[in-house]
């Protein structure tokens, strides 16, 4: 693992350190952790309530990628005009586990070395954007 929630596995694709915020489901955790990411839920670890900034200080301490559908995350990233963490956030009509759970697999699948560098991803049901980070970088 590298210091930026993402590594290169030898016999596949890359695995990923994920947060996920307590607007996802955990079914999304079980998922992802079959998918070999090495996931945690804030409610898992007793932190529901936890405020954006703290959790924002965990991320970067355990060197993770936030999952979340709260734009929240994205404008304190902004603001604080650091490169990391990296937030990916799910902007889906449909938030049931079996409508979500396939898009974090392909960000990770087209974005790894974005989300390795630092950056803010956006998906919906039509589109991936992303933003490299700080913000006021480049965009794709």
């Amino acid at each position: 693992m590298d210091d930026r929630g993402c590594r290169p596995h030898s016999n596949g694709p890359t695995r990923v350190k994920f947060l996920l915020d307590m607007g996802m489901a955990r079914s999304t955790v079980r998922f992802l952790r079959r998918q070999g990411h090495d996931t945690v839920h804030l409610r898992d670890q007793g932190l529901q309530e936890l405020s954006d900034q703290d959790i924002m200080v965990k991320v970067r301490k355990e060197e993770r990628i936030i999952l979340t559908h709260d734009l929240d995350f994205v404008r304190i990233i902004a603001l604080s005009q650091q490169r990391l963490p990296s937030v990916i956030t799910l902007r889906l009509g449909d938030m049931r586990p079996d409508s979500v759970n396939h898009h974090p697999v392909q960000v990770i699948a087209h974005l790894s070395e974005q989300l390795r560098e630092g950056a803010l991803v956006s998906v919906n049901e039509r589109a991936i954007r992303t933003r490299s980070l700080p913000v006021g970088g480049d965009e794709s």
